[in-house]
């Protein structure tokens, strides 16, 4: 509207050699942009009004061509408007699936769950997806609390649907084994029956890292297994350890290719320590230098707080290291094992 009024104050002050009046016609073609179908129409009358106004004062503007060039763009308009709108619905649509899919793989999760403070972050490199291949998952179960993360290889339909097998069967799983290798081979079996009956050409190569983690009751230590993914950090006694595991396990859907067994790591878990997961999309943040996120020094540097502050931490530091924009996918579990007394029966939801 504002472009429109300058237009016709110019058109009526300046000599009629100039023709500002010719530029009228893109005041609604930049409208349907913006406005729905009948403004923009209504600022095309408009324009219209202002061209007959400019005739009396100038009989030899042009005025027939103008308005005709006028109608033309304005009706060209309001149907862009009218395209942009429905596919501003389609999407709005598509981000409430999106976000009610995302309410049920990834569920938020109780701020305390068995006596463990505890806290989730998930962030989808395109915006508009809200969900992707990363993946997370905590339980309270009678062996304790037990955590998963993981990261599916790909990204698209492909991904989600694997890991939403993983998250589904994790949730039974978790449950019902007595050992964290039982699981994780429940899970094995969960990604190749899923793999089996979704097949695509990158069948072949399909695969999930993972890792997890059991915190029993009473505390006192933590059990770890990593199938090919990043190690976590531990702060014990107001050190940063990296827990590499002992020994390399396989990715999910990998065991079998290689011939390989599963094996878990033990460490100390005390109160006050605290202890970060995290995929991938994390350590491979990159800053216009191309350098990565040290992620390590940057937990050194962290005082103690709780796992959410910690993780809202995270998540702004990573956005201003990377320039504000998430080349991959994020998900990470923070958990700290509180220094009131160790964890309680039934605390968790």
């Amino acid at each position: 509207m504002i472009l429109t009024v300058l237009i016709g104050a110019l058109a009526f002050a300046t000599p009629r050699g100039i023709a500002i009046s010719r530029l009228l016609p893109a005041a609604p073609a930049l409208a349907a942009s913006m406005w729905p179908v009948l403004p923009t129409i209504l600022l095309g009358a408009f324009c219209v009004l202002i061209m007959f106004g400019l005739s009396f004062a100038y009989t030899d503007l042009g005025t027939p061509y103008t308005t005709a060039a006028i109608a033309a763009v304005t009706l060209a308009a309001a149907y862009a408007s009218h395209v942009r709108l429905r596919r501003e619905d389609a999407l709005l649509q598509i981000r409430l699936v999106a976000d009610t899919a995302q309410q049920v793989l990834l569920r938020p999760l109780p701020s305390r769950l068995g006596g463990i403070e505890i806290a989730s972050l998930y962030v989808a490199a395109q915006a508009q997806a809200r969900i992707g291949g990363d993946f997370y998952e905590a339980a309270e179960t009678p062996h304790g609390v037990r955590l998963l993360l993981g990261d599916v290889r790909g990204k698209g339909l492909s991904a989600v649907g694997a890991a939403s097998a993983l998250i589904s069967c994790f949730r039974e799983a978790a449950h019902d084994e007595s050992d964290l290798t039982s699981v994780i081979r429940r899970l094995e079996i969960s990604i190749g029956r899923h793999s089996a009956v979704h097949p695509s050409a990158d069948l072949p190569e399909r695969f999930a890292t993972a890792l997890l983690a059991e915190i029993p009751r009473g505390g006192g230590h933590v059990t770890l297994l990593n199938c090919g993914h990043p190690p976590p950090l531990l702060v014990h006694h107001g050190e940063t350890r990296v827990l590499e595991p002992s020994e390399p396990s396989p990715p999910l859907n990998l065991a079998a290719l290689v011939e390989d067994d599963y094996r878990t790591d033990t460490v100390p878990l005390t109160p006050g320590d605290q202890l970060l997961l995290y995929t991938d999309g994390v350590t491979e943040t990159r800053d216009h230098a191309g350098e990565f996120f040290p992620l390590q020094d940057w937990m050194r540097q962290q005082n103690p707080v709780s796992p959410q502050v910690l993780l809202n931490r995270l998540h702004q530091d990573l956005l201003r290291f990377s320039g504000g924009s998430l080349d991959d996918d994020i998900a990470a579990l923070a958990v700290r094992y509180p220094t009131a007394g160790p964890p309680e029966a039934g605390s968790g939801t």
